[in-house]
């Protein structure tokens, strides 16, 4: 895409910037954690009757992608333009009930109007939002299909880290004048000018035929039947695994680091996991684009992430850590592979499909396979948490109540579904030739 054709026909300008603009705006959704205790206590509930807005706006990010992705197939500027409106009216929203609540605290209106506009809403722009670009990027980068993808959603794993340190500057700025609906007010506007740039932007290939006739494109379920349906499934439950044992170690981590000693550092290990999440998505998607099978990187996750695993709970690493220098690397390592496991599943699972089921149909196949993801959403976290308050034995640590034992058995459910992924990995998904696809 010379220059002769200008900005038009260059695939910086119409896949990969507006796919960044597009990502790193959405995914600013994994800051729920820097604000959600402040909402809570603004409105007048728990920090747990909070939470569920985070859920529900995964849960509507996959659901969403599922039934509309076929919208996305069609025309990404009309579910490009979906997610930006959807996005920027759902936070301002979340930012109006907010101001709500604190006008009337304990009001149960404040709280269902933050779960329809933060996780219904807001949840619509994310799943079309995630979705728009993906086919996109694959079409004008045919040769590192796995790179492109990654470098988007690499953009919405890096979101987190760019942006929590803004937030939060925000929040303390504005404490003192109701800072927290503030800021959503704000962002919303910013939001909405960056996704606005990038849906403008966004293009594909001048060469790419999309038929808009519905007799001309092929149902889905017969393009899924062109393999075995159990490639599709175990494509399916391996994504689904893979993020509900990373959500599940993930939501933990603050007091897993917390346990072996290191509170002091809890902040940093908090930015380099994200780092690691963000390289993961990067690294493992562009390394998968030189391997004749991209399933091979599926199996490298959760190979890694079983023996790493797996050597924490020989040690009782989490349990025994503090003090002790192996064991808290040993820690560390788990959270960093694990993050790095979790964000490199998301850019490879659209190239995979594309892989085995061409392009055609990328974005609606893309979409129902995220459907994974919102259920991902309603178990991970809630396992996790389940497992933390019915087994082990709660102790005062510094004055932080921890439960090293409960978070030392999470690592029993997180091993059991990553060894069965792994089989999944091996006995259902077909090899294939990604050059012929």
């Amino acid at each position: 895409m010379g220059s002769s054709g200008g900005w038009r026909t260059n695939k910086w300008v119409r896949a990969a910037i507006p796919a960044l603009l597009l990502h790193c705006s959405i995914g600013t959704v994994y800051c729920w954690s820097i604000f959600s205790q402040e909402i809570a206590d603004h409105i007048g509930f728990s920090k747990g009757a909070t939470e569920w807005a985070f859920s529900f706006a995964i849960f509507f990010l996959g659901m969403s992608a599922a039934f509309l992705g076929n919208i996305v197939e069609k025309d990404i500027h009309k579910s490009s333009l979906i997610a930006t409106i959807c996005f920027s009216v759902g936070m301002a929203g979340t930012g109006f009930f907010i101001w709500w609540g604190g006008n009337h605290p304990g009001n149960a209106l404040a709280l269902i109007g933050i779960y329809i506009c933060y996780g219904f809403i807001m949840g619509i722009g994310l799943g079309t939002g995630y979705l728009s670009p993906v086919k996109t990027l694959m079409l004008w980068f045919s040769d590192r299909k796995g790179l492109a993808t990654g470098l988007a959603v690499a953009g919405f794993g890096a979101a987190k880290a760019i942006a929590s340190p803004i937030m939060q500057s925000m929040l303390n700025s504005m404490k003192e004048t109701g800072g927290i609906y503030k800021m959503f007010w704000i962002l919303a506007c910013v939001y909405f000018v960056m996704m606005f740039v990038g849906h403008l932007l966004l293009a594909k290939p001048a060469d790419w035929h999309e038929p808009q006739n519905d007799a001309e494109k092929p149902k889905i379920m017969d393009v899924l039947k062109t393999k075995p349906i159990t490639n599709y499934i175990g494509i399916w439950v391996m994504f689904y695994i893979n993020i509900t044992c990373g959500l599940a170690l993930i939501s933990q981590e603050k007091m897993i680091v917390k346990c072996v000693g290191l509170a002091a550092f809890a902040g940093i290990i908090s930015t380099i996991s994200a780092i690691f999440n963000a390289g993961g998505r990067l690294g493992f998607s562009a390394w998968a684009d030189t391997m004749k099978d991209r399933n091979t990187v599926y199996k490298m996750i959760f190979i890694l992430s079983i023996v790493f695993t797996g050597l924490v709970m020989l040690t009782q690493g989490i349990k025994n850590g503090e003090g002790n220098g192996l064991l808290v690397a040993l820690v560390i390592c788990l959270i960093m592979v694990v993050n790095a496991g979790y964000g490199g599943g998301f850019p490879n699972v659209p190239a995979l499909l594309s892989d085995h089921y061409g392009m055609g149909s990328i974005s609606a196949i893309h979409g129902i396979t995220l459907s994974a993801w919102a259920f991902a959403g309603l178990t991970g976290n809630q396992v996790a948490t389940y497992i933390v308050n019915h087994s082990g034995e709660w102790i005062d640590h510094d004055g932080v109540k921890m439960n090293p034992v409960g978070y030392q058995n999470v690592l029993f459910f997180t091993i059991a579904l990553y060894i069965v992924a792994l089989v999944l990995c091996m006995v259902l998904v077909k090899p294939t030739d990604k050059k012929s696809a």
